[in-house]
């Protein structure tokens, strides 16, 4: 059977409805502080291995975003039914985030954008960078003692 709609019709049709920044816009937002701004690598975890990610970033693999997001899902992660953030999702070019973020506005978030170039856009213009190992300690630091 002949695929009628390719991947890169899908992500354009995506862009054009959804929010996108550019890594300048971003790297400006995160340097200011903005407390609303948060990051979401949704790359699988051997892209994070193999090239890091941005710091602050949340991991929330492509495959699981729509059940971490939904609150009736068993697997809702609360960190994103904080509706004062922003969730800007970024993966390795700015396609599978483009389409997230099109999923996510589907099922009703507005709250959620992407960044344009991905990942490889971002290391690309020097944008920070930290390793799996440097995140998972700031992440493990940033959590309360049980």
């Amino acid at each position: 059977m002949p695929i009628t709609k390719g991947f890169r019709a899908l992500v354009d049709e995506a862009t054009a409805q959804i929010t996108t920044y550019s890594v300048a816009d971003v790297v400006a937002r995160l340097d200011a502080g903005d407390p609303r701004l948060q990051l979401v690598d949704i790359r699988d975890v051997r892209e994070l291995e193999r090239e890091g990610t941005a710091p602050g970033a949340m991991h929330a693999p492509r495959g699981m975003l729509e059940f971490w997001v939904d609150p009736e899902s068993p697997y809702f992660k609360p960190a994103f039914g904080d509706e004062h953030k922003e969730f800007v999702l970024f993966c390795g070019a700015g396609w599978r985030s483009a389409l997230a973020t099109k999923a996510l506005r589907d099922m009703g978030m507005t709250n959620v954008a992407h960044i344009d170039g991905g990942f490889g856009a971002w290391a690309k213009q020097g944008a920070p960078v930290e390793t799996l190992e440097q995140h998972k300690a700031r992440s493990a630091s940033r959590k309360p003692a049980a």
